[in-house]
């Protein structure tokens, strides 16, 4: 399905581009509407699904179940590290992964399988900030 270029759709690319790692559509729609863009939720779910299915943005589902899209950084199939605090995401290679994936599929007789991995964790800051808070309260 090949979606019209629209005004609305180009600024929920730019919106997405400037956020900082992944946003929900939520996120994205109350940041285009404190804009006064008048853009709908609709249609901001609507960009957003063109847009990952075209390959422009990258989308994955949190912890949470809630679906999420950031702005492609890198073209073709990736991975992710994504801190649980602050967002900061890392495109990731992960051979050991794709090798894995597809023997699995053809032991099982499947074709064509594709896979998502995307990892959750805390990065190196959040990590640090939360284990100073942490001697900090069993210090006292």
């Amino acid at each position: 399905m090949v979606q019209r270029n629209t005004w609305q759709r180009e600024r929920v690319r730019e919106a997405l581009t400037d956020a900082r790692g992944f946003v929900s559509a939520q996120s994205l729609h109350a940041t285009l509407r404190d804009e006064n863009t008048g853009i709908g939720l609709a249609t901001v779910y609507r960009a957003l699904a063109g847009l990952a299915a075209q390959g422009e943005a990258d989308s994955l589902q949190s912890p949470e179940g809630e679906a999420l899209y950031r702005a492609c950084v890198s073209a073709g199939h990736h991975h992710h590290l994504i801190c649980r605090s602050c967002g900061l995401t890392v495109e990731i290679e992960a051979t050991d992964v794709e090798q894995w994936a597809r023997a699995t599929a053809e032991r099982h007789g499947f074709r064509d399988a594709e896979h998502v991995v995307d990892i959750f964790g805390l990065c190196a800051a959040c990590a640090a900030t939360a284990d100073s808070r942490a001697e900090k309260r069993d210090a006292h």
